[in-house]
């Protein structure tokens, strides 16, 4: 999926719990939800922006060649102005772009 054109807001914004808790019932469950999502983009990124400033790692060990790439310095200030991975998976969440299922639940309809 592509985060950077999420419209997740930047900057933390307070959330009604009830309409948190309106798609499972049960505020913890959507949290829980929320913050797995998060975990799971969160990687994502984490993955994507270290492949991409592998390509800028010197292969020699010598600190006088160290210096400050400008290119380096760009992606990882654009990657510092994305959204927060919760803000993003509250975002998924709430526009209803999050497969799920509780397994406890299925199994006690299985028993019904």
């Amino acid at each position: 999926m592509d985060y950077k054109k999420t419209n997740a807001p930047t900057n933390t914004v307070t959330q009604d719990i009830l309409d948190l808790c309106e798609e499972t019932g049960n505020i913890y469950e959507s949290v829980a939800i929320i913050a797995k999502r998060a975990n799971q983009i969160s990687v994502d990124l984490k993955t994507e922006l270290s492949k991409k400033l592998q390509e800028f790692a010197s292969t020699s060990d010598n600190l006088d060649e160290i210096f400050e790439n400008r290119e380096q310095i760009e992606i990882s200030r654009y990657y510092e102005k994305l959204p927060k991975p919760s803000l993003i998976a509250t975002q998924e969440f709430r526009d209803g772009k999050i497969y799920y299922r509780n397994p406890a639940k299925d199994s006690q309809d299985d028993l019904l």
